[in-house]
């Protein structure tokens, strides 16, 4: 996949605009933290500081690699396409082998196209934890058109929590008011998914 190669680019960009191997942790944790050349591109300085061994001289020198590389175009990323709740679970299916809760947002673009994914909160879903502004902090700068969250049931049991429903409307109410809506809710359990949309809570 062009994919690859772009990333194997980056790497060699990276690694020779910080003076780092490519296999170092530096450049490690910053795919780590930002997986496709679409979240590479957007990150600022702030955010690259928050990485070990990058201090702000080094952060800028990364921004400016970045910037290059946004003036060369490179293949655009295959990006996976969300049309049923069932699609959002094939994504996400993975989540089912965790052994605790994890909470993810997929930002989508107008076409429904997921921009990236995030774990937001790792633990017992409660509505005063997953704050919203947690989650739209990421879509925000994104610019994101929409979002699908997610949150494994690792007992296996995909029947919806109070807490499910509650962190659901909280979350739809406050996508109302910046713009950005939450499309579903899934919770995820072994080789099956419940969708609080389907059940009527969005």
């Amino acid at each position: 996949m062009n994919n690859t190669i772009d990333k194997m680019t980056f790497k060699h960009l990276l690694a020779t605009s910080t003076r780092e191997k490519e296999d170092s942790y530096v450049v490690n944790e910053i795919f780590t933290r930002y997986p496709s050349v679409k979240e590479l591109l957007d990150v600022t300085e702030e955010e690259l500081m928050q990485i070990k061994g990058i201090g702000k001289v080094k952060a800028a020198q990364i921004i400016a690699a970045l910037q290059l590389a946004r003036m060369n175009p490179c293949p655009s990323e295959d990006r996976f396409t969300i049309r049923s709740p069932e699609d959002a679970y094939d994504y996400l299916s993975d989540m089912q082998h965790l052994d605790r809760e994890h909470f993810v947002v997929l930002g989508l673009n107008t076409k429904n196209e997921i921009l990236f994914k995030e774990t937001v909160f790792i633990g017992s879903l409660n509505a005063s934890i997953v704050h919203p502004r947690e989650c739209f902090k990421h879509l925000i700068r994104r610019s994101c058109a929409s979002a699908i969250v997610a949150h494994n049931h690792p007992s296996g049991d995909v029947t919806p929590s109070t807490e499910d429903v509650n962190v659901t409307k909280r979350l739809a109410e406050a996508g109302k008011m910046i713009g950005i809506e939450i499309l579903d809710h899934l919770v995820i359990g072994h080789e099956k998914y419940s969708s609080l949309k389907e059940k009527g809570y969005l």
